[in-house]
């Protein structure tokens, strides 16, 4: 019986410990390049010198507009492309868009991609693959130490540190010659640009050049050097050649081809930055303003319990959190204000401060477990005089009516639901980047945004919030006999729902997280 638990013991050590034996890679620190180090740059330059140190800014609610902009940037690139994701997925616009990649890189521009750990799952040989290009470089940042090799031994390994992998990097970032950067709620996966059959996520991106990239830049830096990133070549037991690389490129192409082929509207709809770019008729409408790039500390995730003040981003928004007077939207995907969160808003509301939130109903939230954890504070707010809107799930039917957040494009089959994260306080300032008001972007995450002090682009943000808002697209949660209730509009009648929409299975799990008490892991 020793004998069968000695080698069940020597067996599950080689699982965890697989993957991680192979030598340690040199993590070599850089620096994001000087923006004048190309035409691109200098073209920035020269546009921002007469705003006085002030940036840029366009935003970008539509989904293809937001694909386009990330696919012109990387064609402008001449020095450098810089990269932080916390999801990854594959799908066709990834592959155009890693296509777009390679041929940067093959033109002497250095890549930097920065990834958080869950993105490489299953995905390391081809991420290796791609940084064995000589001018690519790939790292995760907080990685699995253990049992890298299969779902089964991550999964495992992620068990014997659930406190590691409870903490991730949220933050999303594209920045090209260190002048141009694109901040906001997006991933990179097909469900963010409405290319997914399924599923489309309604968000907002900003772009953002000047001096505000070159903040953006130093976030960026500090990531990339920490002692938390690791080069993906650390973690697999094999050297990429040049060969690999070569098969992973036709395999590229191939994909590319056939979903030409078989997926042609698609696939053009994607493709139109090649035929009509719009890069340069975005910066004409660029907004001129002051502003503030925000980020948590690397560190942050390293902390024994709730982190220091000093590391997180909120500690940043505090005074205009604080120094807000007469109205303030939030919208954020998953909102799960917590006990000082509940308290911030109800006394902001009592001190006669209009407070509105928009975030997904039970039914269109992709997570119900965070809903589970949001639900409770309702009653609470609303008796405060917070105004609750919920996003109801959006069928796909393709209509011209709709607002531009959440026009659904071509995907006639999708459902929508909402992924944007943004701030307006007093009509004056807006917060555009990765933070969702709840516990994981305050306290477990990382995020990174951007602070813009100026009125129309503050106006322009409220005027999407306020479309998300509409009795045709949203619940408007209310109080009626001390209970609560769902007032939405169909076919232009209001209707009033005494049961909250939603299927029993999300009923289930969002009744079980509020149960069990996870809300400060959401």
């Amino acid at each position: 019986m020793r004998t069968k638990q000695s080698l069940l013991a020597l067996l599950l050590f080689t699982f965890l410990f697989d993957g991680c034996t192979t030598p340690k890679v040199f993590h070599e620190p850089s620096q994001a390049l000087p923006a004048e180090n190309s035409a691109f740059g200098r073209s920035i330059q020269a546009q921002v010198a007469p705003h006085q140190g002030q940036s840029g800014f366009r935003l970008f609610s539509e989904s293809a507009e937001a694909f386009a902009a990330r696919a012109e940037l990387i064609r402008n690139a001449q020095s450098s492309i810089d990269l932080q994701y916390y999801i990854v997925h594959d799908g066709i616009s990834t592959r155009i868009l890693l296509s777009e990649l390679l041929v940067a890189a093959d033109r002497g521009v250095r890549v930097r991609i920065l990834l958080d750990d869950t993105s490489s799952d299953d995905l390391e040989e081809t991420i290796a693959t791609l940084a064995s290009h000589p001018r690519i470089q790939i790292r995760v940042f907080n990685p699995l130490k253990l049992g890298r090799s299969t779902v089964v031994t991550r999964t495992m390994g992620r068990l014997f540190n659930l406190s590691q992998q409870h903490r991730r990097m949220h933050n999303k970032l594209w920045l090209v010659d260190n002048s141009a950067a694109i901040v906001g709620g997006r991933n990179l996966g097909d469900e963010y640009f409405d290319a997914e059959p399924n599923r489309n996520f309604t968000d907002i991106d900003m772009l953002c050049v000047g001096p505000v990239a070159e903040q953006l830049g130093h976030s960026f830096d500090q990531y990339w050097n920490s002692a938390l990133s690791k080069p993906i070549e650390q973690f697999i037991a094999f050297k990429p050649t040049s060969r690999d690389l070569k098969d992973l490129r036709s395999r590229l192409e191939k994909s590319l081809e056939e979903t030409r082929k078989q997926n042609h509207r698609l696939y053009q709809q994607l493709m139109t930055y090649t035929s009509h770019p719009r890069l340069n008729n975005w910066r004409r409408e660029l907004i001129w303003a002051w502003n503030k790039a925000m980020w948590d500390a690397p560190s942050k995730v390293l902390a024994d319990g709730e982190p220091a003040a000093y590391l997180l981003l909120t500690t940043q928004l505090t005074p205009e959190l604080n120094g807000v007077t007469k109205e303030l939207i939030l919208v954020s995907a998953y909102m799960v204000p917590g006990q000082p969160g509940a308290v911030y808003l109800t006394r902001r509301a009592d001190a006669g401060v209009s407070v509105s939130l928009l975030t997904n109903s039970l039914e269109a939230n992709d997570v119900p477990a965070a809903h589970g954890a949001y639900a409770p504070y309702r009653k609470t707010l609303l008796e405060h005089g917070v105004q609750l809107f919920e996003l109801r799930r959006q069928p796909g039917a393709n209509s011209d009516s709709k607002p531009r957040l959440f026009h659904k494009g071509s995907s006639s089959s999708s459902d929508s639901s909402l992924h944007t994260k943004a701030m307006i306080f007093d009509q004056q300032k807006a917060f555009i980047g990765s933070f969702n008001f709840d516990s994981r972007s305050l306290l477990w995450n990382t995020e990174v945004g951007v602070l813009v002090d100026d009125p129309e682009l503050a106006g322009r943000v409220r005027e999407l919030a306020l479309e998300g808002m509409a009795s045709a697209l949203s619940y408007h949660v209310r109080l009626e006999d001390s209970q609560l209730v769902w007032v939405t509009e169909e076919n232009g009648k209001q209707h009033t729902l005494t049961k909250e929409p939603g299927s029993w299975w999300r009923r289930f799990n969002a009744w079980l997280s509020s149960s069990i008490g996870l809300e400060k892991m959401l």
